[in-house]
């Protein structure tokens, strides 16, 4: 390998903070690790210089990127003791569907002063929803006109994504559209400033980019939507794509000079978080459903078919891992749900419980919640406090809470609040069977699996067993993985993942008696996500709507 003992790094890009780990190539042994938060975390109220934002809008400052890079990258090599010269490689993998609007040597528009007061120069990260009206109309004119990749995305497309932000992006700011150069995915803008090189990598190309057998949405939808949309491919998007454990380009000087490693070592294409992690736990076989869970939850999982599986988010040739159709699904709201109710809505006396017992209050509460029969709290939750991502693809849906008496305790909404995402998995897992790609295991990765209650409802609820990812970096981690690819040190990412890839299988398996339970749960959890979630009560978009109007009412008064 031309290196003793090589090593490679991994860079996991999340929604709050940056973490790097340094791992040897030879097994997977992670060896050190550091986490740079964030100066600006997530801009959902206003821009630094206080702006103010709407109702949806999630934006983040692009520099805070780059200082992950100056600051993780050198305290993982210091904390895992070794000599940088060592590391043959650096992968990095991003939220998604996270934008950057930059120039044409890659400088973002709100680095630009005449541009930094405007919301619409910054980044627009993954949980930005205020697209919703744009990816409504991009569904209503795909399906009026048969696109032929709509069913390539369950039927919709999000507002999560590259058109509906970047058509938002046209309509709310045409001077910041027409001054843009580049729509950038973060995961590509991040190896852009690694190596000087701009590559646009395959999964977010296909799974955000609605790039399908070669071809994009042509320019004539395109016009449809809005004659000034017409040349958005052409003229903002399309771009040379890498194939993922591909050599991007080599480290820069500049690079070299942030991070401490090797000027000139590999550095490869580009991913998303979650399908970076199925190598993590050596998941690539067809059957085998990733679930990262963290702020919110992604599903990926290989399948040798191409199957249309509604409300998913994408199904792309290689999408994961090359030979394989590559489906994904999500939930948007998780261990965010269980974070905002902890942080808005406990009372103080459970936090000084907490307290006193030395624990968290999440702690505090599953301890709690852990001493009920299912069912005993009499409630029933669905979990769109984020909107629905999977399977019905509509971030106007907001969370609903059923069953709520004088008598309800916080540790009874908290355990609905698990048990709802669950039920959202379930969902997600009989939609694909139905189309027949069936899960037979599903791994998990993120700091949730932690959990015991939460990892035993989540095997009881969907009937499977839960194999863990023990790495605590596991995106990280399968960043590495790809590293080394990328570096030459294994042939191709499956053969680098069984030998780098950590799990423990089988640590959950389902308990027939409590899943009999929870399908009596579930039945009633499946009423309400279709009476509110399929059109036979819209109220959920109603409140936005009044929302909106009422926000931007009192934003005119100020």
């Amino acid at each position: 390998m031309g290196v003793p003992d090589p090593l490679v790094i991994g860079v996991d890009y999340g929604t709050l903070s940056g973490r790097a780990v340094v791992v040897r190539v030879a097994d997977g042994t992670e060896l050190g690790s550091a986490v740079h938060e964030y100066a600006h975390a997530v801009l959902t109220d206003a821009l630094p210089d206080g702006t103010p934002l709407g109702v949806d809008w999630a934006l983040q400052v692009p520099s805070d990127y780059v200082d992950v890079l100056r600051n993780a990258v050198p305290a993982a090599v210091a904390a895992a003791g070794v000599d940088p010269s060592r590391v043959i490689g650096i992968a990095t993998d991003f939220t998604a569907c996270t934008m950057v609007p930059t120039l044409a040597d890659g400088t973002p528009l709100n680095e630009l002063p005449q541009y930094a007061g405007r919301p619409h120069a910054y980044v627009k990260l993954w949980k930005h929803h205020a697209a919703q009206g744009q990816a409504d109309r991009i569904n209503e004119l795909a399906a009026a006109r048969g696109e032929s990749w709509l069913p390539r995305y369950g039927g919709l497309i999000s507002s999560e994504w590259e058109f509906a932000k970047g058509l938002q992006l046209l309509e709310e700011d045409p001077e910041i559209y027409g001054a843009m150069r580049h729509w950038v995915e973060a995961a590509d803008w991040i190896v852009w400033q690694l190596t000087g090189e701009y590559v646009r990598n395959a999964c977010t190309a296909g799974y955000k980019g609605i790039l399908q057998d070669g071809k994009y949405p042509s320019a004539e939808f395109l016009s449809a939507l809005n004659p000034d949309f017409k040349d958005f491919v052409a003229d903002k998007l399309d771009h040379p794509i890498g194939q993922l454990g591909a050599r991007a380009g080599s480290l820069s000087a500049q690079a070299a000079q942030w991070t401490g490693l090797p000027e000139g070592i590999a550095v490869a294409v580009g991913n998303v978080d979650a399908h970076v992690t199925a190598a993590a736990g050596d998941a690539l076989r067809p059957g085998q459903m990733v679930a990262i869970m963290g702020t919110s939850t992604c599903h990926v999982m290989n399948g040798s078919e191409l199957r249309e599986v509604p409300g998913m988010c994408g199904v792309v040739d290689g999408g994961i891992v090359a030979g394989l159709w590559g489906y994904e699904a999500g939930q948007s709201g998780v261990g965010d749900i269980f974070g905002h109710f902890v942080e808005r809505h406990v009372p103080a006396e459970y936090v000084a419980a907490a307290r006193e017992a030395g624990i968290s209050v999440h702690e505090h509460l599953t301890r709690l919640a852990a001493a009920q029969p299912i069912g005993a709290h009499g409630l029933i939750a669905l979990d769109w406090h984020s909107g629905n991502r999977s399977v019905l693809v509509d971030h106007e849906l907001s969370g609903v809470l059923v069953g709520e008496t004088l008598a309800t305790r916080p540790e009874d909404i908290y355990r609905a609040l698990i048990e709802a995402t669950a039920f959202g998995t379930r969902t997600i897992i009989e939609t694909f069977a139905k189309a027949g790609i069936p899960a037979e295991e599903l791994i998990i990765s993120g700091g949730l699996a932690k959990n015991r209650l939460l990892m035993q409802i989540y095997s009881d609820v969907t009937r499977l067993p839960l194999s863990l990812i023990t790495s605590e970096q596991g995106p990280a981690l399968g960043s590495a993985i790809h590293a080394a690819v990328a570096a030459g040190a294994y042939a191709d990412v499956p053969a680098a993942a069984a030998a780098m890839g950590r799990v423990a299988r089988n640590v959950y398996t389902p308990d027939e008696a409590a899943a009999a339970a929870y399908d009596e749960l579930f039945a009633e959890y499946t009423t309400l996500h279709d009476y509110f979630g399929r059109g036979a009560n819209k109220v959920m978009r109603r409140l936005r709507a009044i929302q909106r109007a009422a926000t931007t009412k009192v934003g005119a008064s100020a």
